[in-house]
């Protein structure tokens, strides 16, 4: 009978355990719905207080952008094996060593990029059906994430070529063999620029990068933006306040 009891006891201690970190688990997942959403990510985690009161958050509708001599970003983008994840949030590339951008004297190695639908930047109140984040690090950990616009039109030869080897898996990332993608793939040939001090759009919302959003898109064709709506429809956060930020624009 004592036996019987102490495992009766032990069940319910496990089953406590279990459900207390069940529990845990979804109190501070975040994802784009209503109770995990982007309203409530400030409050999942200490860890992700800057997505409710931080004063330098992206996305941002641009508007009153100010015309500046700015230097042209320089693109330094060599092909890459194809690494390619669906983290839970987004289709994600992670990219070899070896690429970068340049501006105004800071060099930026690129480490990924990713998209989100709709576009979660604006234009003078005008978004567009995608947008893809290719996020760069200097050596001091700050970060540099050039978007770019997706909208509909023509077939993208590398959104194609990445949509063909889409994971089968959640969270496990596949090494395509014998497949290398180049991000110069995702660039337009007119690389005007806005650019201005924000954070991650995404948990924890780090205060610590600097935009360069380009002004003009590139196209994606119907079927590309079909394929990727079917594993997610909407993985865009709301525009944020701009508060005293100031936004250039290349000339």
């Amino acid at each position: 009978m004592q036996i019987r009891k102490y495992s009766a006891c032990v069940a319910i201690i496990c089953c406590t355990l279990l459900f207390t970190a069940n529990s845990a688990a979804q109190e501070h997942n975040w994802d784009y719905g209503t109770a995990h959403g982007p309203d409530h990510w400030g409050d999942l985690k200490p860890e992700y207080t800057l997505c409710k009161n931080g004063h330098r958050q992206s996305p941002i509708d641009i508007r009153n952008s100010k015309k500046a001599d700015l230097q042209p970003i320089q693109f330094d983008y060599e092909s890459s094996s194809l690494r390619i994840i669906d983290n839970g949030h987004t289709i994600m590339v992670n990219y070899e060593p070896g690429s970068s951008i340049s501006v105004s004297g800071r060099r930026y190695a690129l480490k990924q990029f990713h998209f989100h639908r709709p576009s979660e930047e604006r234009i003078n109140g005008k978004g567009y059906e995608m947008v893809v984040h290719l996020v760069h690090a200097d050596e001091e950990g700050d970060l540099a994430v050039v978007a770019i616009l997706l909208q509909q039109g023509k077939d993208n030869a590398l959104v194609h070529e990445l949509w063909k080897d889409l994971p089968k898996e959640k969270e496990k990332e596949e090494s395509v063999a014998n497949v290398r993608v180049s991000a110069c793939g995702l660039l337009p040939v007119d690389r005007s620029y806005y650019t201005f001090s924000g954070s991650l759009t995404t948990p924890p919302c780090s205060e610590n990068v600097t935009w360069f959003v380009l002004k003009h898109p590139v196209t994606v064709s119907s079927a590309e933006i079909e394929q990727f709506s079917r594993l997610y429809r909407h993985d865009a956060r709301p525009t944020q306040p701009l508060y005293d930020r100031v936004v250039l624009e290349s000339k």
